[in-house]
């Protein structure tokens, strides 16, 4: 990597993915508005677009990476439930069901932007009443799109993963290192 690379993301599953990688990074999460209706892959990569270019800083040669999750079922998009009442909902329409976890993701540095989406299909178990019930009481659906984690008690809602389980847990690994290749290779040593 030949440019400080910049999060622009408070989530610390995104953090948390790049750090067991070794990459070094910048956190500059954004309080940009985001689009919660229309097409969910169009949502999900204009969300990451507004990320990127509210993080950038034009006066510094630096790589921006943006990423918005979303949860797709039948055509809907279900974001970060806003209450329990809501996150119970979301269980309830989610569960015996498969829905598709969309993360639009964008790079952006002084040559431009380079774009990509990312989709896992995940099938959730029958949820009774109890185990939603169960799994509220954890708050893990805070501030989870969906209203779950999968990389905590959330996998035991789930029944079955089709593509790149990172994505599901905030990170679309693949199609970032297929965005970015180099961003496993270590970066030169400024004092040599």
């Amino acid at each position: 990597m030949s440019q400080p690379l910049v999060l622009a993301s408070a989530s610390p599953q995104r953090r948390a993915i790049l750090a067991r990688l070794g990459v070094a990074f910048d956190v500059r999460p954004t309080g940009v508005a985001e689009l919660a209706d229309g097409d969910p892959e169009t949502v999900a990569l204009e969300n990451a677009l507004r990320k990127a270019r509210a993080a950038a800083d034009p006066e510094r040669d630096e790589l921006v990476l943006a990423v918005d999750t979303l949860v797709e079922l039948d055509g809907r998009i279900y974001g970060k439930p806003p209450d329990r009442d809501a996150a119970r909902e979301t269980l309830r329409e989610l569960s015996g069901a498969t829905h598709t976890v969309i993360s639009g993701l964008v790079l952006l540095d002084a040559s431009g932007e380079r774009t990509a989406l990312a989709r896992t299909s995940v099938s959730f178990r029958e949820l009774a009443p109890s185990t939603i019930d169960w799994y509220l009481a954890t708050d893990e659906w805070r501030e989870r799109a969906g209203g779950y984690a999968i990389q905590g008690a959330g996998a035991a809602l789930v029944s079955e993963i089709s593509g790149d389980y990172e994505n599901v847990v905030g990170l679309p690994l693949a199609a970032l290192l297929d965005l970015y290749p180099s961003l496993l290779l270590p970066s030169p040593d400024p004092d040599s």
